[in-house]
């Protein structure tokens, strides 16, 4: 049940954007993981990564990794803020996630999350959009907000691939 000003429709977008959200998190932790776990176990992946040392413990670290922890990170973050909004507005929020995927090679998993991001960038546009026609400035903050990490998101995937 959506409160008397919220529409059914902006739910419906709203979980659209929890299931992304979800979706990434989960698949830039598995990628960081997968990628720094193949460097520790000597099996590396096909394409030559900087590796570093990672501050909080001794193990080594591959330079994509830290960039992809953090946006993972940072999209649990909008995943929990889109459910919290959700619920506000008087919906259930999805349990669902989105179609998670994991490239062989790193540059790969690189195009795939800046294609994540580039949707991501439209489907909050829209998101923002709906929510300025529905007077809902709250959502439209919110969603403003997420639009800039995702830019700058797209931007560094980007970066890392060239």
């Amino acid at each position: 049940m959506t409160s008397d000003k919220t529409s059914p429709e902006l739910i419906v977008l709203l979980n659209r954007a929890l299931a992304r959200e979800l979706q990434v998190s989960v698949q830039y932790m598995l990628q960081h993981a997968i990628g720094a776990g193949r460097m520790l176990a000597g099996n590396p992946l096909s394409e030559p990564v900087k590796l570093l040392k990672f501050v909080a413990n001794n193990a080594l670290y591959f330079l994509p990794g830290m960039n992809l922890k953090k946006i993972a990170i940072t999209e649990m973050r909008h995943a929990e803020a889109i459910s919290e909004r959700i619920v506000i507005l008087g919906g259930e929020p999805t349990t669902e996630h989105s179609t998670i995927t994991i490239s062989k090679t790193m540059t790969d998993m690189l195009a795939d999350d800046r294609e994540q991001e580039r949707g991501a960038i439209e489907m909050y546009k829209k998101i923002i959009i709906f929510a300025e026609r529905e007077k809902d400035r709250e959502t439209e903050k919110l969603f403003r907000h997420n639009l800039k990490d995702e830019e700058k998101h797209h931007h560094t995937f980007s970066t890392l691939i060239e």
